[in-house]
C-alpha cells in the first residue's frame, strides 16, 4: 500500500533569518514570524519600515520583503512579473507555452521561456546529462506531478528513458522556436524556473532603485544587498533529518541560496521511501547519500539547476563538480547520516552548532 506523507512546511524568520527548505515543485508554506528585534528589521538611518507581499504562484507560497520609496511599486510590478513567467512556463496550465509544446512537440515560445530551455540545455552538458528537463515523463509515471503515486515497472521506465536526452531538443535562437527530434518527449522547467524568476524579481527591484531586499519564492531566495542596518541576511538551512532545527546558517548578500532534497516531497511503499528528485539515468529516486544540497550562487538560475544535480551526483562527484567550477557557485551539503559539508568559498559565513567539514580546492 502506498502512503501519501505530507509535505513540511518552511518557516520564513524575517526579524532574524530565513529559513530554507528543500525546494522542488511542492508547495511549502511560508509563514511570518513576530518581528520582536527592532534592530534586525529597521534601517538605522531612517528607520524606515519594509514593504511585505505574498502570493501564491508556481505551486508554491512566495514572499517578497523590500525597503525603499519605491518598494511597493517594485514589489507590485514584481508580482505582475512572477505570474507571467507562470503562465508561459507552468506544466499545470494547458495553454502555457511549456504545455503547449509537450502537446505539439514543437512550437514558437517566448525570450525568456527560450532563454530557460538555452540555460537547461546547457547545465545538462555541464553536468554530463545529470540535469535534464526532458525527466518529464518520468516524472509522471512515479505520480509526482498530480500526487498519484506509483512504482513504474522497469518496462515503463525503460521506454520512456528512450526519450530523455536534452540533447535531443533544438532551438532556433533567431525565431525563437523549439522542437524535439524525439516523439513523445516533453519538458518541464521546474528545475530552473524559480531561480531564473528570483533573478528576475531582483533585477526588477534594481530598477525601481529599491535599497534593501529578500525574497522566498517557496523555498528558494535571494537576497539584495545588505540588511537596512548593514550586515548580512542569515539564512538557514533546514536539518533534513529534524524539521524544527537548522543544518547551519549562512550570512549572504547579493546571493541565491537553493535547497533540494528529498525529505521535502515523498511516498512510502512497504516501508521504502521514493521522492521526487529522479536520476535520469536510472529512472528512479536518486540514492547516493545525500539528504540536501545548498547552492550559494549570484546567479539563481545556476543555483537552482545545481541543487537538484549535484544531490543527484552525491557527495565525492558533487564535490568535484563544486572544484572545476568554484568560481561560480558555492555548495553546503548534507549526507544521510547527518554529516555538514562546506564548501571553503563560504567557510567563513557558515556556522552550526553540529560538527561540520570544509570541502577545500
Amino acid at each position: 500500500m502506498i502512503k501519501k506523507l505530507a509535505q513540511s512546511a518552511g518557516m520564513f524568520f524575517l526579524c532574524c533569518c530565513v529559513c530554507l527548505s528543500g525546494c522542488g515543485q511542492e508547495v511549502q508554506q511560508t509563514s511570518f514570524a513576530g518581528e520582536t528585534s527592532d534592530e534586525n528589521i529597521l534601517s538605522e538611518k531612517d528607520n524606515e519600515e519594509p514593504v511585505e507581499k505574498e502570493l501564491f504562484a508556481m505551486d508554491t507560497y512566495m514572499v517578497l520583503k523590500a525597503y525603499g520609496e519605491n518598494a511597493r511599486e517594485a514589489l507590485n510590478a514584481a508580482a505582475e512579473e512572477i505570474t507571467a513567467i507562470e503562465e508561459m512556463v507552468s506544466t499545470g496550465k494547458d495553454t502555457s507555452e511549456i504545455s503547449m509544446l509537450n502537446k505539439n512537440g514543437s512550437g514558437k515560445v517566448s525570450k525568456a521561456t527560450g532563454y530557460m530551455i538555452v540555460r537547461s540545455i546547457e547545465l545538462y552538458k555541464e553536468t554530463g546529462g545529470v540535469f535534464d528537463i526532458s525527466i518529464y515523463p518520468v516524472m509522471r509515471a512515479w505520480g509526482f506531478t498530480d500526487q498519484n503515486y506509483r512504482i513504474p515497472d522497469e518496462k515503463e521506465l525503460s521506454g520512456l528513458l528512450e526519450t530523455v536526452h536534452a540533447d535531443r531538443i533544438r532551438y532556433d535562437e533567431e525565431n525563437c522556436q523549439v522542437s524535439f527530434d524525439d516523439k513523445g518527449m516533453e519538458i518541464d522547467l521546474g528545475g530552473i524556473a524559480k531561480g531564473y524568476t528570483a533573478d528576475r524579481v531582483i533585477q526588477i527591484l534594481k530598477d525601481y532603485e529599491v535599497e534593501s531586499a529578500v525574497i522566498s519564492l517557496g523555498g528558494n531566495v535571494k537576497t539584495l544587498n545588505k540588511k537596512p542596518d548593514g550586515k548580512d541576511w542569515r539564512i538557514a538551512v533546514e536539518d533534513p533529518g529534524d524539521s524544527g532545527k537548522f543544518a547551519g546558517i549562512l550570512t549572504v548578500s547579493d546571493k541565491a541560496v537553493v535547497t533540494s532534497g528529498g525529505y521535502e516531497r515523498y511516498f512510502e511503499q512497504d516501508g521504502e521511501k521514493y521522492h521526487h528528485i529522479i536520476d535520469p539515468s536510472t529512472g528512479y529516486p536518486a540514492k547516493n547519500g545525500l539528504s540536501s544540497v545548498s547552492i550559494i550562487s549570484e546567479d539563481g538560475a545556476l543555483a537552482d539547476g545545481l541543487s537538484t544535480s549535484l544531490f543527484i551526483m552525491g557527495k565525492e562527484k558533487a564535490a568535484e563538480y563544486w572544484k572545476n567550477h568554484s568560481d561560480e557557485f558555492d555548495a553546503v551539503l548534507v549526507e544521510d547520516d547527518g554529516t555538514v559539508w562546506v564548501t571553503e568559498g563560504i567557510a567563513d559565513c557558515f556556522t552550526s552548532d553540529e560538527n561540520w567539514k570544509i570541502i577545500g580546492k
